[in-house]
């Protein structure tokens, strides 16, 4: 019942089925258009994460890099580099989870700034998902859509995560070196042999999401883990974002076979720098990972709708779900009125989008 629940109550979820249904009335979506492969590959990496979790890797190296800061600002540039770091591998939306409330817990303590700090941490968050194929799902998805090798995948997302971190940078420069008391370290162990069994798992996802392997398998093994480990892991899994990605597939079937749509997409797909374009703008509507099913579907300029969907994560609050995200930890959390945080997280993330969006157009004019 609590895996029904949860997946009953995401809002995402919600308006992705209601979209379904409506789309059901104008055309019949083709089965091939659903990309069972991404599905698997998300499947097993919501798998692994939760294993991670219950493991409290991230939670270990946060309370292991904090205790030894020395002022504030030290302090922000080891969250938002753990932030990085954590959301190449166990994805933005989980690291924010962990690391926002943590921060805030210690900004509360020794009245250390919130919002540029928290801003800073779901930013680095979302650039350290672009950087590798798993960190984020659109990511995953442009793999299986247009057959990237890994050489591609990194030759575009490092050019951006270089970008990304001047920008973080720069920003980390705003805050004042406030004297701090030496945080106190938690008690946490890593329990190795799990901990390296689980990074095996990671590896055949990963190898499924590159096809060298079916992607079911590594899929199950997850699954099979994660149900050795302690059967509750299951429950926590993220099947809500499985089951949107099913629905957009769905939705994006159907437009497919709508002519005025097509003519409408195709109009703004004529180059790189318009789908790059058409991407970020769209992203700041109706999300990156929706934005990225819908452009790939279009076109053949994968760098181009790659790049834009990683920068188009900036933006407005719904640029990206690790955003909502943000905005939700600070609400439960924060010591401001979460209108000040928006109207302050707004703002820094416009400034970040205008800045990372021309060093974006850049690298796509001299790089890729």
């Amino acid at each position: 019942m609590t895996v029904i629940k949860n997946i009953a109550k995401d809002r995402v979820l919600q308006i992705t089925a209601a979209l379904v249904v409506l789309s059901l009335f104008v055309a019949k979506p083709r089965l091939a258009d659903i990309s069972f492969s991404t599905l698997w590959s998300i499947l097993g990496m919501m798998t692994v994460i939760q294993i991670f979790e219950y493991l409290h890797i991230l939670d270990y190296f946060a309370y292991r890099l904090t205790s030894i800061a020395a002022d504030s600002r030290q302090l922000l540039v080891m969250f938002v580099g753990l932030a990085l770091v954590a959301g190449m591998v166990l994805t933005n939306d989980v690291t924010v989870i962990t690391l926002v409330p943590l921060y805030l817990q210690i900004a509360k303590k020794y009245n250390l700034r919130e919002i540029l700090p928290v801003t800073l941490i779901g930013m680095a968050a979302n650039f350290g998902s672009a950087f590798t194929p798993f960190g984020n799902t659109h990511n995953i998805y442009l793999m299986s859509h247009y057959t990237i090798t890994a050489g591609q995948f990194f030759g575009w997302s490092t050019p951006l995560l270089i970008a990304s971190i001047i920008l973080l940078a720069g920003f980390v420069l705003f805050i004042p070196k406030q004297p701090l008391p030496t945080v106190e370290f938690q008690d946490i162990h890593i329990q190795t042999r799990p901990t390296v069994i689980t990074c095996i798992v990671a590896l055949l996802i990963f190898a499924g999401v590159f096809k060298f392997i079916p992607s079911y398998v590594g899929a199950i093994a997850a699954i099979l883990l994660a149900s050795v480990y302690n059967r509750e892991i299951m429950k926590n899994v993220d099947y809500a974002i499985v089951l949107t990605f099913a629905g957009f597939f769905v939705i994006v079937s159907v437009l497919q076979q709508i002519p005025w749509v097509v003519n409408l997409i195709s109009s703004l797909m004529s180059s790189a720098h318009s789908v790059f374009l058409t991407s970020i703008l769209s992203s700041q509507l109706i999300s990156n990972v929706p934005s990225t099913v819908l452009i790939g579907k279009f076109t053949n300029y994968a760098a181009a709708l790659f790049l834009g969907s990683n920068i188009g994560g900036l933006g407005t609050v719904v640029g990206s779900m690790c955003n909502l995200l943000v905005y939700k930890e600070y609400t439960d959390w924060g010591n401001h009125h979460p209108g000040k945080f928006f109207l302050g997280f707004f703002a820094f993330n416009i400034i970040g989008l205008l800045v990372l969006g021309a060093m974006g157009w850049l690298i796509l004019d001299f790089v890729y």
